[in-house]
């Protein structure tokens, strides 16, 4: 199986029925296909070939799926982008997966076309919206073309169908390639893990297609299970517009960041519920830890118990859920998904027994690896096992709980950040002798960006200097929240700065402590 026949299927058993809600816009399944084959048509006529990569700066919208599936059909790889990166990160993100052609709307496009001339890789542009004057391909103009046959192409289950980048990693950035098996294989593990029907109405908000959760929990599992998928702006959109949209579509199934259900909370306790919700069958959070406060407001002024799920880019989504019935243990990411294999192990390799931490490794629909790039594929994957970098345990019923963490990352309403970039940016700054970035927990946001600094002799700086200079180079969700000074920085016995001293000196807690495992 792969996800043109996976869409082609869904067409035909679905015909007539609506796959995709956004505004005023409602696409069939049939519509869809039909869309795809138009897109695929396209590409394949500007010179797209087999494992040709094209890249999508695309929010959630129709036309962010019947490009990914135009692209997939052609047996080219689709690599979904953050649309609030920064051109100097698409930059380097396009210097990395060389893309042949980029599908991009006005407002993202705009920021690239500066630096289009030392992309030389990008052959082709096309452009959903208009706005540039006739100077690229226009996807409206693919759409008024005539109906076209369906696309013919040879694709194996075990080609690379997405490249998905898990953050605007500028400096090291790592592409995580994930075959049309694997996603399909997902897609129905995901759809099952859910009890996913014909009969569901998946609501998308503040949740990108662009990110594993909102591509395959969101929307291939939708495709599979022959649901309707209901697509909301995150941005320029209250909740509470969201929420009358959810009684609108009759929404049943919701997923998202703990962040936007926190939101949610806060709204209800200080506004009251004013929407009937009673369509919804299943709540869904994954992305960052779910506080327990968070799930107690939530269920308390909603009436719906939040599920919470773990996974990540690399595992091509989640690999576990709590029951769907609500009932699932405070505090743990529930238990492992048919399809999938879970251990915990010591430094050695050696499996934990319940109750005691580890790392967690995992077995199933994994990626094929990192683009380009075997040696970080090799530190991250052996034997067929991921090392997904989470600490965790699992209770005597098989239950797992996220404890810690072995790799560095900040999560911000369940944005990945690296503090890598950063430090790279900061340390470039001219009055900046010394950085490091750490996490600060923040009940609502997870986590928010602290940067601490120690300057130069005799220098000095203000925080709305330093913020700026990182707007001028980052994602502006990148930014610290944060700036602390200090006249230098503590180092470990080999010369590191220790972040873990510095946490001390400054009292800073950590809402999952980055451990290592012996």
């Amino acid at each position: 199986m792969n996800l043109k026949l996976m869409l082609e299927e869904a067409a035909g058993k679905y015909r007539g029925k609506v796959a995709i809600v956004s505004g005023d816009c409602r696409l069939s399944y049939a519509d869809l296909d039909e869309a795809a084959n138009k897109v695929a048509s396209a590409l394949l006529g500007i010179g797209v070939e087999k494992g040709d990569r094209v890249a999508l700066l695309l929010s959630n919208s129709p036309e962010f799926v019947t490009t990914l599936f135009g692209i997939v059909k052609t047996g080219a790889m689709a690599v979904p982008l953050d649309v609030y990166c920064h051109v100097n990160e698409l930059t380097s993100l396009f210097n990395d997966f060389k893309p042949r052609v980029l599908v991009a709307d006005g407002d993202a496009l705009e920021q690239v076309v500066s630096a289009l001339p030392t992309l030389k890789s990008i052959e082709n542009v096309i452009e959903v919206g208009g706005g540039s004057g006739g100077r690229f391909h226009s996807y409206q103009e693919i759409m008024q073309a005539s109906l076209v046959a369906k696309v013919e192409s040879e694709i194996a289950p075990d080609d690379t169908a997405v490249v998905l980048y898990s953050s605007c990693s500028s400096y090291n950035p790592r592409g995580v390639m994930l075959s049309h098996r694997s996603l399909v294989n997902e897609a129905v593990i995901s759809a099952n893990g859910f009890q996913q029907t014909g009969r569901d109405i998946m609501m998308l908000f503040a949740l990108p297609m662009y990110h594993v959760m909102g591509l395959v929990a969101g929307l291939l599992a939708s495709i599979y299970s022959g649901s309707t998928i209901v697509m909301v702006p995150g941005t320029g959109l209250s909740l509470s517009s969201f929420l009358e949209t959810i009684e609108k579509e009759r929404g049943t199934i919701w997923l998202g960041v703990p962040y936007i259900f926190g939101l949610a909370a806060d709204m209800a306790e200080k506004e009251g519920v004013s929407h009937n919700l009673g369509s919804l069958r299943l709540c869904g959070s994954a992305g960052a830890p779910l506080p327990l406060s968070t799930a107690q407001k939530f269920k308390k002024y909603y009436g719906f118990s939040l599920i919470d799920f773990w996974g990540l880019t690399e595992a091509t989504c989640h690999v576990t859920c709590s029951p769907v019935s609500g009932d699932g243990r405070p505090g743990s990411v529930g238990k492992a998904l048919p399809g999938w294999q879970v251990k915990i192990v010591d430094g050695k390799g050696g499996e934990m027994p319940s109750g005691r931490s580890g790392e967690i490794i995992v077995k199933g629909p994994a990626m094929q690896g990192y683009y380009n790039n075997p040696q970080a594929t090799a530190q991250v994957m052996a034997d067929g096992w991921l090392h997904t970098g989470d600490i965790g345990s699992f209770d005597v019923d098989g239950n797992l709980y996220i404890t810690g963490r072995k790799k560095e990352t900040v999560i911000v309403k369940g944005q990945n950040i690296h503090p890598s970039d950063l430090e790279v940016v900061l340390s470039a700054h001219p009055q900046v002798a010394e950085v490091a970035v750490i996490g600060v927990p923040d009940e609502l946001r997870g986590e928010v960006v602290a940067a601490v600094i120690a300057l130069k002799k005799g220098e000095v700086t203000t925080e709305y200097d330093l913020r700026r200079f990182c707007l001028e180079h980052l994602a502006s969700y990148k930014a610290p929240k944060q700036f602390i000074f200090l006249d230098s920085l503590p180092r470990t016995a080999s010369g590191e700065i220790d972040k873990e001293g510095i946490r001390q000196q400054l009292s800073i807690p950590s809402i999952f402590p980055v451990k290592e495992i012996t």
